[in-house]
């Protein structure tokens, strides 16, 4: 059995500048813990994977091509590969969310 702990996961260096600690990496998956301070956001950008979000504390907003949504803890968000996306946090408290990245 693994077990990973949050506080204890190392952090990922990302091109966003934002906190993201790595949970797990697999060669069929990576999950990526996110968090978004107030007025922080994930810069417009497409993966060459299918995504999906799920959000742990929270709101923040979810751009996903020409769609774009608010969405709050407990949702889970689909982002198709290629289209380009971003997350943002216009709310006065921390965004956290998982990222996991389906590899093919």
């Amino acid at each position: 059995m693994k077990i990973v702990e949050l506080d204890k996961a190392p952090e990922k260096e990302n091109p966003h500048n934002v906190l993201a600690k790595g949970l797990f990496d697999t060669d069929q998956v990576q999950v990526v813990h996110l968090e978004l301070k107030p007025g922080e956001s994930l810069k417009l950008h497409k993966t060459p994977m299918n995504v999906f979000f799920y959000v742990l504390e929270g709101t923040g907003i979810v751009v996903i091509g020409d769609e774009e949504e608010t969405a709050s803890k407990d949702m889970l968000i689909d982002s198709p590969k290629a289209i380009p996306h971003l997350l943002r946090n216009e709310s006065d408290s921390l965004f956290r969310f998982l990222v996991v990245k389906l590899k093919e």
